[in-house]
């Protein structure tokens, strides 16, 4: 596997996102997605994304497990400030919280220390400078190593920058999802923040083989899986699957290829809960596309293009742009 850096934090080309492991997208194997923690490991994929809020703890003690015995070869990266707890749920970034959200993650991972802590969503009605004040001094303390930020504007991100350095921004990019191309993106880069695209396959629509939805999935709710809007995004879905035939490529493994090409500072993380998934998603690391087959990819999927918001209204209201 290729190495990229965030910061200063090496790390590989790329991740694996867990969340999907804990009920997100329809049930989940724990045997089969410990496998593929563990598989992951031997080839390389060797940062394991998380959060305390996937499953309400679960993902955590999950990919602890998994882990077990083998903390010598793996970057974990977990996140705070999503607090849910039954039908009530809030962002919370206040510096006590910070600290006691970061201790329960550290007895659900068996770790002694978090190498990537991001803040999940930002509170404006807490300085972004005292959360991130807080996350420094863990880091002080030895408990965190780098900082990391999500969903947050170019704004948000200087301020935080300026209290202690920010290896990365984790936020949705895709082929679908292309809004933090203007601002955010060049913002990280003038700052030395590394970029992690999350939901990098579309909630997996880019990969061509998502069909029903079950009962369970929460994708049922996001407008993008209405039916309407999906049959239109689905017209694109297509054209990609034309473009990776061309390129020898399953449509995952352009739309990873393509989102590596943004820049050695993109670090994606596809998610997967089978070991042949995440075999699919780490040969796109491989894979090299000509300036011709680049233009393609952006003629297809223009920033906006896109049919319906990725998130239900209430989501879309936590997400800075």
């Amino acid at each position: 596997m290729k190495r990229r850096r965030l910061g200063e934090l090496g790390v590989p080309a790329i991740g694996l996102g867990s969340m999907g492991m804990s009920g997100f997208y329809g049930r989940a194997d724990e045997g089969e997605s410990i496998a593929t923690i563990r598989r992951a490991l031997d080839l390389g994929v060797t940062m394991v994304d998380t959060s305390d809020m996937y499953g309400s703890g679960h993902n955590e003690k999950l990919v602890g497990r998994a882990i077990a015995g083998r903390r010598d070869e793996v970057l974990v990266a977990t996140k705070f400030g999503l607090r849910r707890e039954g039908d009530w749920s809030a962002i919370d970034n206040r510096p006590e919280w910070v600290r006691e959200a970061c201790e329960a993650s550290l007895r659900r991972l068996g770790i002694e220390h978090i190498d990537l802590y991001y803040m999940a969503r930002r509170n404006p009605d807490v300085p972004v400078e005292e959360s991130v004040g807080a996350m420094a001094e863990l880091v002080q303390e030895g408990k965190v190593r780098h900082l990391g930020l999500s969903e947050v504007s170019a704004e948000t991100l200087r301020g935080a920058h300026a209290v202690h350095p920010i290896a990365a921004l984790q936020s949705e990019w895709s082929l679908f999802t292309r809004g933090l191309e203007d601002e955010i993106v060049p913002a990280a880069r003038e700052l030395g923040v590394g970029i992690v695209p999350s939901s990098p396959l579309g909630r997996g629509e880019l990969t061509g083989k998502v069909a029903a939805l079950a009962d369970g999935d929460r994708r049922l709710a996001f407008p993008r899986f209405e039916l309407r809007n999906r049959n239109r995004n689905l017209a694109r879905v297509a054209r990609l699957a034309e473009l990776a035939r061309a390129a020898e490529a399953t449509p995952a493994q352009l739309a990873l290829a393509w989102l590596l090409h943004q820049g050695e500072d993109v670090v994606p993380i596809p998610g997967a809960k089978s070991v042949r998934h995440l075999a699919e998603n780490a040969a796109a690391a491989a894979i090299d596309l000509s300036d011709e087959r680049l233009r393609a990819l952006d003629d297809a999927f223009t920033p906006g293009l896109a049919a319906g918001d990725r998130y239900p209204s209430a989501g879309m209201a936590t997400v800075e742009r």
